[in-house]
């Protein structure tokens, strides 16, 4: 067996880039950081051919004095912690010391520095660990910082470089992270000879966040901002018309640091769940703030992922947080989508009468029948409203944590201050228009009616669905759906694999009124089903169920299963295009869009209305 030996410190350091410098992006990062840190208030970055060629970071920063130059690149090296209590409350972008001795380890590397007071800079070269004299050198204050050749002396690394446009990508990429998170600096970015970004200091976050991705961002944005103590949320969601296919556009911001955290992205997702359709990501630009001590940040070699101390908590504030300001939102779709998306609550429905129903969308009998509870009287001290959580199905909780028996999912302590919330009884989406508004049914389709804004054609069988799928989320929150039993069990031959799913389910779909017993080899018996469902067969109702079960690459946690069910079960029994209404039912479907909190999607996403505003009608006619 080999002896143990030490490794030399040019391969300990070619190991640790290993880690930390992946491709040219991991350079930008790493420099730009630096120049944060160092209090910059303008940092210029020019890339050439991707990086591969040139990376090079110039700032006005403090600055590094001539005899500490030898010390900025050597192996865990830092000014920016003392000793391990500091691991603990990191407030810097860098900390571990190692980021310029791995770059310069594998690149042609020169440092040029100043500190303020200086008269004069001074210059370091390092080619490929080898490092040279520091020398005098004429600069303005600041540093600059200029890679070469990466991974030159590491062919393998060097191989496995994709092409310039390509890493050029990676480098705006990590370029944006950063200037977004810092809005008050000035940033700017070349590659080659073309400006790509010139970003002046916003006052507004949101002017540098349309200066990065585009104007067409700044109509679709909706603020968000909520606080619990110390823990503070601020940013912008998109509307649910503006997604992705991707989670590419999604920029979580802890402590001014882009981080990757599955837990908040579930978070985001529950938040819009409904809203969009299968296959669809949200686009958000959040900060999260937070004392440091709250976080450790040195859990990964590039900084990306972090364990919170108290991550249910945090989830539990974002999702809330997320959900009140979509409560409070108007999320109409608008043909053509020329106008702002308006925040605030949407004036209170009127009372419907008996008369102006019809049996078959009667879904809620009386007042305490509703969804939601009536919004609690406005104080008389002036203070703010306390913040009103989403519905209480599904539960506020991140996965795999499940809340305590007859305990709240979000407690009075836990709930956010300051969130943007509206009363739950007013439906986002409904309008100001009155839930008596008559409406017509159009190729026994769709519905069309009006309000303050112009015309709403709604989508009847996705409204219905909407409708159902509330009232039944509701009726399970408050115990089993209503069963019909059957005389005779329908007997249904199922694959083994769907056999097996369908039984390790049995005790959740009894929660919806779904009773099944084992019959022999892979036949199952269906001896009662959800009376809403009416004549379904029994072999179209468990077919229903099985399919969430069979098409998740893991199981199925109860509350995602149900959910999904209850999808299925509406989308069942709603009407469906081609159904023709009797004008009573029209009527009644209407006056039940405004008893819904997410009247403007229905469960798997679909927008249910789309608005023709009457300046675009004026437009179309010719009346402007």
């Amino acid at each position: 067996m080999p002896a143990i030996r030490q490794l030399p410190q040019s391969v300990i350091n070619k190991i640790a880039a290993g880690e930390v410098i992946e491709r040219p992006a991991s350079v930008v990062k790493e420099l730009m950081e630096n120049a944060v840190d160092a209090d910059s208030s303008r940092v210029d970055v020019t890339i050439v051919k991707g990086g591969t060629e040139l990376v090079r970071v110039v700032d006005d920063g403090r600055g590094i004095a001539q005899a500490e130059l030898p010390l900025a690149v050597a192996s865990h090296a830092t000014s920016k912690i003392e000793d391990a209590d500091d691991l603990f409350s990191v407030g810097t972008m860098g900390f571990r010391g190692e980021a310029l001795a791995s770059i310069a380890e594998v690149s042609r590397f020169v440092i040029r520095s100043r500190p303020a007071g200086a008269e004069e800079g001074a210059e370091l070269q390092v080619d490929g660990g080898q490092t040279g004299p520091a020398a005098p050198c004429g600069m303005p204050p600041g540093t600059v910082v200029e890679v070469r050749d990466l991974f030159f002396n590491t062919p393998v690394r060097r191989k496995f470089l994709k092409t310039p446009q390509t890493e050029f990508g990676h480098a705006t990429e990590a370029f944006n992270r950063i200037a977004l998170a810092w809005p008050d600096r000035h940033f700017r970015l070349v590659h080659g000879e073309r400006v790509v970004h010139e970003l002046a200091p916003a006052d507004r976050w949101k002017d540098r966040i349309v200066a990065i991705f585009g104007r067409e961002l700044e109509e679709v944005l909706i603020p968000v901002e909520g606080e619990h103590g110390e823990l503070r949320l601020s940013g912008y969601v998109a509307d649910p018309t503006y997604s992705r296919s991707h989670t590419r556009m999604q920029y979580l911001l802890l402590n001014h640091r882009y981080i990757r955290d599955r837990s908040l992205q579930h978070a985001l997702a529950e938040a819009y769940r409904g809203l969009l359709l299968t296959g669809r990501y949200p686009v958000c630009f959040l900060q999260l703030e937070m004392p440091p001590e709250w976080v450790d940040v040195n859990v990964h070699p590039t900084k990306l992922e972090v364990r919170f101390q108290d991550s249910g908590r945090i989830y539990r504030h974002v999702l809330a947080t997320l959900r009140s300001r979509f409560l409070a939102t108007d999320l109409t779709a608008r043909v053509g989508n020329t106008e702002p998306v308006r925040s605030g609550p949407p004036a209170a429905p009127g009372p419907v009468s008996d008369s102006s129903r019809a049996t078959r969308f009667l879904v809620t009998e009386s007042p305490q029948d509703l969804p939601w509870s009536p919004p609690p009287p406005a104080p008389t001290t002036g203070a703010p409203l306390p913040p009103t959580p989403p519905p209480s199905w599904p539960p506020l909780e991140p996965p795999g944590q499940v809340a305590a028996a007859g305990e709240s999912a979000i407690s009075d302590a836990a709930a956010p201050q300051g969130a943007c919330v509206g009363p739950p009884a007013t439906p986002c989406g409904a309008g100001s228009a009155s839930p008596t508004a008559r409406g017509m049914q159009l190729q026994n389709r769709y519905l069309i009616t009006e309000d303050e804004r112009g015309i709403v054609i709604i989508d009847q069988h996705a409204l219905h669905e909407r409708v159902l799928y509330e009232s039944l989320r509701e009726r399970l929150s408050r115990g089993k759906l209503e069963q019909q039993r059957l005389l005779v069990p329908a007997t249904v031959h199922l694959r083994p694999d769907e056999f097996s799913a369908l039984i390790q389910a049995k005790e959740w779909l009894e929660d919806l009124g779904i009773e099944i017993e084992a019959f022999g080899g892979s036949t199952v018996a269906l001896t009662a089903y959800p009376a809403i469902l009416g004549n379904v067969s029994g072999d179209e109702i468990l077919r229903q169920v099985v399919e969430p079960l069979m098409a998740s690459e893991k199981r199925l946690e109860r509350r995602d299963l149900l959910d999904e069910v209850l999808h299925r079960m509406a989308c069942k029994a709603a009407v469906k295009a081609g159904d023709r209404l009797a004008q009573e039912e029209v009527d009644a479907l209407l006056a039940q869009r405004h008893l819904c909190q997410d009247a403007h999607h229905c469960p798997h996403g679909r927008p249910t209305a789309l608005v023709f505003t009457r300046e675009q009608l004026d437009k179309l006619f010719q009346r402007t």
